[in-house]
C-alpha cells in the first residue's frame, strides 16, 4: 500500500472558513518556549499516527527547533487537560507552515478539530508579515485530517505518492 502526502496552502486570510471555538475549549500560546513541552505534545498527539521522526532527537535538536525566532506553539485545553496543539514555523519570506497540528487521542470525535484548525490559521495570519500559510498531511493521518484542512479553506497544491517497499 502506498502513502500519499498532500500539501495544502492558503494565499489570503479571507480564505479561512472558520468554525467557532467551543466555550469550554481554550487555546493558549506558549510565550515562554520550553522544548520539553513541545517534545511531550509531539508524543501525546503523534503517538496514534506513528510520528517517529523526532523521537530520537537530542535536547539540542529540540532546542534548536523550538527556540528559533520564527517558531510558535499553542496548546488547547479542555477542563484542564491538554486536548491538542499546533506549532507554526515562519520563514524569512513570511511563509508560515503549520508544522504540527492535532488532537490528543482522548479528544477525537468531540468536534474540536475544526475550531482548533481555525485558531491555527487565524494565528498564522495574525502574525504580521505573513504572506502564505501551508501544511502537509498524509494518508496515514487521522481519516478526517484532509477533509478538515479543506473544510477550513486550505487547497491541495501538490500530492506525492510513495510506494511501500516490498
Amino acid at each position: 500500500m502506498s502513502t500519499i502526502t498532500y500539501y495544502l496552502d492558503m494565499q489570503r486570510p479571507e480564505q479561512i472558513i472558520g468554525k467557532p471555538l467551543p466555550a469550554d475549549l481554550s487555546v493558549v500560546e506558549c510565550q515562554h518556549k520550553q522544548y520539553q513541552l513541545n517534545r511531550f505534545l509531539y508524543q501525546l498527539v503523534g503517538e496514534p499516527w506513528q510520528w517517529t521522526d523526532k523521537l530520537s532527537w537530542s535536547d539540542a535538536q529540540w532546542r534548536a527547533l523550538i527556540e528559533q525566532p520564527g517558531h510558535r506553539t499553542w496548546v488547547a485545553y479542555y477542563q484542564g487537560a491538554v486536548a491538542g496543539y499546533y506549532e507554526l514555523l515562519r520563514d524569512a519570506e513570511g511563509v508560515v507552515e503549520i508544522l504540527y497540528f492535532g488532537l490528543a487521542e482522548a479528544f477525537f470525535g468531540q468536534g474540536f478539530g475544526g475550531p482548533l484548525l481555525t485558531q491555527a490559521l487565524q494565528s498564522a495570519w495574525a502574525w504580521p508579515g505573513t504572506t502564505r500559510v501551508w501544511v502537509h498531511t498524509c494518508s496515514l493521518d487521522h481519516p478526517s485530517a484532509l477533509a478538515n484542512y479543506q473544510a477550513r479553506g486550505l487547497r491541495i497544491y501538490r500530492e506525492e505518492v510513495e510506494a511501500e517497499a516490498p
